[in-house]
This record gives C-alpha cells, structure tokens and sequence, in this order.
C-alpha cells in the first residue's frame, strides 16, 4: 500500500465511480480497478461493493477513508509548502457564511484578486457546522464562521462583530404580536445555520414554540418570503440598506445578550499558512478593524 493506492481509493470512494474518478486522475478505468483490487489484496479485505447500481463503500472502506482523505490533503499540502516561496501563488479555498460574504469580504475578495492574480481563490459558503467539516477535513483552509467555536484542533480569531436582528413583514407590529398568528413560521436556512438555531432559542426564551418553519438556499429567498409577509427570519442588521433596501421589513431589535455575535475565522492549528491565506487575512483584518469603528 503506498499513498497513490490511497488517492485512487479515496477518488473512487468520493466520486463513487471507478470510471470517474479515472477522468479525474488522468487514467484509464482498468489502472484504477487493478490498483483498489491490489489495495484490497494487500489490506485483505473488501473495500466496495459491486452492484448493478453501481459501487458503494463497505465497512471496512468506511473505517479506511478518513486516513486516506487524510493522507490525500496532507500530500497535497506538503507540495503546496514546497513550492511556497512566500510569493502568494497556487490554490487557496477558504469558505464563508454567506452573510459574511455579502457584507464583509466583497471589497476585499476584488482587491486580492487583482493584487494577487497568481492564486487560484475559491470562496464556498455554507453553514456554520458546513464550514467547520470542512476545515477539519482540510478542504479548507480557513472559514468565516459565527461564534463560538471551541475545538482543540482549531484556531479562532475574532474577526467581525454582528448585530443580530428579527426582520418581520412591514406593519407586522410586534413579534409578540405576529407570532400569535396561527400560520406563524420562521423562514429560514437549512440545518447547521448558526442564525437558525439562535432564532429558535431567541423564541423559545419567549415561550413561542409553536410555529412552522420554511427554509430555502439562498439569503434572497429568505429576504423576499419575509418582505411577501410569510414569516420572519433573524440576520445582521447591516444587511439592510447595504445588501438589500430598509423599506422591506419590519426590524425587531433584541437586547444584547441576544443580538450580539462575532463572526470568527478558524483553521486547523496543525495546518501550513500558505502566503496566499496569509496575504488575504492581511486585506481582511484592515476591513474588520473599520467596520468596528463605524458601528
């Protein structure tokens, strides 16, 4: 077993195509099936199952494929870390919720990639839990996430501060008043959204537990089902009247202690700073050191 037995084990397993992940590693289907049939030989074991539908990992592929994601990333870092002549180059995937992307790191992403036009920039967003896995598989090597976040393998940093607020249908009164609505609901994104999670408990503390919820992709989405009076829905104030228009919406503020949420920047502590991520964190911190001051 060598470590390109583990790429090619580790592309079949992703892609869940021996003929896939052949195009993907520039080969021929017949060189990827002689070498999983080796690395099972060797391991003495089955790794997939062979069905008219297709292929799927057994047991044994599920307990080998955290080492080989593993070993896959932590090869394709130490390439990076040779190459890195602290010139930033090369490929940098960093992930964002997407109210972070909209708000805080659109100036900043065109001035590094104009600055910067020898890396390949790749900004995924996603949820709070989403971003996290991500950087703890190493798919990424940072992300914008909301606070707190407290594991042993990550590096915070405080980055942004938000403030939180419930936005209601125009003339909704007050969210007393509309969630005693019988069709109440909250519109919101899928599970993982730190917002998400917080409006629930920001109602719960209010002794509203009764309502539906409706969640959709896409901040837009939610904005426009809010203003359509379907339901309400928590984000930064700042998103109003810099991303979308005030007149939409009715705000509901919340005290502090509710309102109040840092976004942070976490990375693995055992993972190489690339000069690209290290370039790009020195556009963003200028960024959130100004927003601070103006709010």
């Amino acid at each position: 077993m060598d470590a390109a037995d583990l790429r090619i084990f580790e592309a079949v397993a992703r892609l869940g195509s021996m003929t896939r992940a052949a195009e993907e590693l520039n080969t021929v289907q017949s060189n990827v099936t002689a070498r999983i049939r080796h690395l099972e030989e060797f391991l003495g074991t089955t790794l997939f199952d062979r069905h008219s539908r297709g292929i799927s990992l057994t047991k044994a592929g599920d307990r080998l494929l955290p080492y080989a994601t593993r070993v896959h990333a932590l090869l394709d870092e130490a390439r990076r870390v040779a190459r890195d002549d602290g010139t930033p180059q090369g490929s940098l995937a960093i992930g964002a919720l997407e109210t972070t992307a909209a708000l805080r790191l659109s100036k900043s992403l065109s001035e590094y990639v104009s600055t910067f036009p020898d890396v390949d920039l790749v900004l995924r967003t996603g949820t709070t839990s989403e971003l996290v896995k991500g950087v703890l598989d190493r798919r990424l090597e940072g992300a914008f996430v909301c606070g707190p976040v407290d594991h042993p393998q990550l590096e915070v940093e405080t980055v942004f501060r938000e403030e939180l607020v419930v936005l209601m249908p125009p003339h909704a009164g007050s969210l007393d008043e509309f969630s005693n609505r019988d069709d109440f609901k909250i519109i919101v994104l899928r599970a993982g959204c730190s917002y998400r999670q917080r409006l629930e408990d920001i109602l719960a503390r209010r002794g509203i537990v009764n309502f539906r919820q409706l969640e959709f992709g896409t901040l837009e989405t939610i904005a426009a089902c809010v203003t359509a009076g379907l339901g309400i829905t928590l984000l930064p104030r700042a998103l109003i009247g810099s991303v979308w228009k005030g007149n939409g919406f009715s705000v509901q503020k919340l005290p502090a202690s509710e309102s109040e949420v840092d976004t942070l920047f976490v990375r693995r502590r055992d993972a190489y700073r690339s000069s690209a991520l290290s370039a790009f964190l020195r556009l963003v911190r200028p960024v959130a050191q100004q927003a601070s001051a103006a709010e």
